[in-house]
């Protein structure tokens, strides 16, 4: 039998990724805004052995009032700032990694080493930032400019970024702190390095003003699919999340980015590739396709048309229980709308059955079972090449974050492919990564 195990992530979004979920009278409707919510998931994680608590994340309010009427119907307007959140829970939590959103195109580069360098320190070396370039003008706006950066100049700033943050976490070597009363030494003067950065985008003297992070620099994650984003997240990321619902298409997509590593002079196994997966379970599969037909049941139109609407505009004025018509076009200019009109196309959906899949899946890869049925499917993408694991997003949460631990997890664990307990006490020895040494290492 292999030593490799699956990781496994949680994206912990509010009361979940189907709207319906603040209807639910066992959600607590206020959920996303208070702590106990999060320290539940958490905890509920950590006993499931979970590699990652992650967080996405925005910064601007973008539901639509498209159609007429639908806005206020969906859950909205209750999303934390990450970083603040996840600072609460490292005292709360013991081995579980926090990975936070944040975006190089908005935010400063020395603002984000001192954020994370803070978040990896207050929680023994936990911390991961999950790296987005920001794409849409209302994000911009609620900065001070006018229009978001251009997308090819938004991964060199975040290259760049990423440049300013490793030098910063690397501005103190690993005993620049002796902390010594008897000599009256606090920290050793020569062992500070500042970066004295002058770049394109950025100007950074440094050094930061806390000590090497505890895991040299947090974990880095990143998702982008198109060429730019694929070769930024190759150069520096230590975990990819993936976008596919298909098996052969994951397989290619796995395959060619542990490829596309090598160009820039790194080992395959030096990142972790993790799709994301939608489960429905219960303890059998028709108790689980029952939970499913009632979350599409209370979906509203209203809200499943809204979710459409930056993929196609309003497409209120069809009859939503009729095939997508012909003329409909992406207006969004992103990869996920075109993969939703040609599996559209191919499946010859009416317009309900497309937001349905919208709400449910969202392009990721849906399985709704029994625990048997769950972990066939995960280990299938698991064995044969397709995955190191899976970013777990729940319909409902809490409740489908213990259902996961409680059904899923077990079988997983049973059929050797995931750990009993923590191997590690930090993010990157959980994750199987390799260390990071100090640039500044003396022999």
């Amino acid at each position: 039998m292999t030593d490799r195990r699956m990781r496994l992530g949680a994206s912990v979004k509010g009361l979940g990724y189907h709207p319906t979920g603040w209807l639910d009278p066992a959600m607590p409707s206020s959920g996303g805004t208070t702590l106990s919510h999060y320290v539940d998931i958490a905890r509920a994680l950590e006993r499931g052995c979970f590699d990652i608590f992650f967080l996405a994340d925005h910064n601007a309010f973008f539901a639509s009032d498209l159609p007429k009427g639908a806005l206020g119907r969906a859950a909205g307007g209750d999303d934390l700032e990450p970083i603040t959140l996840l600072a609460a829970l490292s005292g709360l939590t013991t081995h579980i990694g926090l990975v936070a959103t944040a975006s190089t195109t908005l935010h400063q580069p020395y603002q984000l080493a001192r954020q994370f360098g803070s978040l990896d320190h207050l929680s023994g070396g936990r911390a991961g930032w999950n790296v987005v370039t920001s794409s849409r003008d209302a994000e911009a706006r609620n900065y001070g400019e006018d229009r978001i950066l251009e997308k090819s100049l938004r991964y060199e700033r975040a290259q760049e970024a990423i440049e300013v943050c490793d030098g910063l976490w690397d501005s103190w070597e690993e005993d620049a702190f002796p902390r010594d009363r008897d000599r009256g030494v606090f920290f050793d003067a020569t062992k500070m390095h500042p970066i004295n950065h002058k770049g394109k985008f950025f100007r950074v003297d440094g050094p930061l003003t806390m000590p090497r992070p505890p895991q040299g620099r947090p974990v880095i994650f990143q998702a982008g699919s198109s060429e730019d984003g694929m070769d930024f997240a190759a150069s520096c990321a230590d975990v990819i999340y993936a976008l596919a619902n298909d098996f052969e298409e994951a397989k290619k997509t796995y395959a060619a980015m542990k490829q596309r590593v090598t160009k820039f002079g790194r080992a395959p196994d030096d990142i972790k590739i993790l799709p994301g997966i939608l489960p429905v379970v219960a303890e059998t599969r028709d108790k689980a396709q029952a939970l499913l037909r009632q979350m599409q049941k209370e979906l509203d139109p209203l809200v499943g048309l809204q979710r459409l609407g930056r993929h196609f505009g309003d497409l209120s004025h069809y009859d939503i229980d009729a095939p997508l018509p012909p003329e409909v076009k992406s207006i969004s200019g992103i990869s996920r709308s075109d993969r939703y009109l040609a599996q559209a196309r191919r499946m010859n959906w009416t317009i309900r059955q497309l937001f349905e899949n919208a709400v449910i899946s969202d392009q990721h890869l849906e399985v709704v079972g029994s625990p048997s049925d769950v972990a066939d499917v995960m280990e299938q993408w698991f064995t044969e090449g397709a995955a190191d694991g899976f970013n777990v997003l729940p319909a409902k949460s809490p409740r489908d974050i213990h259902a996961f631990v409680d059904l899923v997890v077990p079988e997983l664990q049973r059929r050797g492919l995931f750990r009993t307990e923590y191997e590690a006490t930090t993010l990157r020895g959980n994750l199987g990564l390799p260390a990071v040494p100090s640039r500044h290492a003396r022999a």
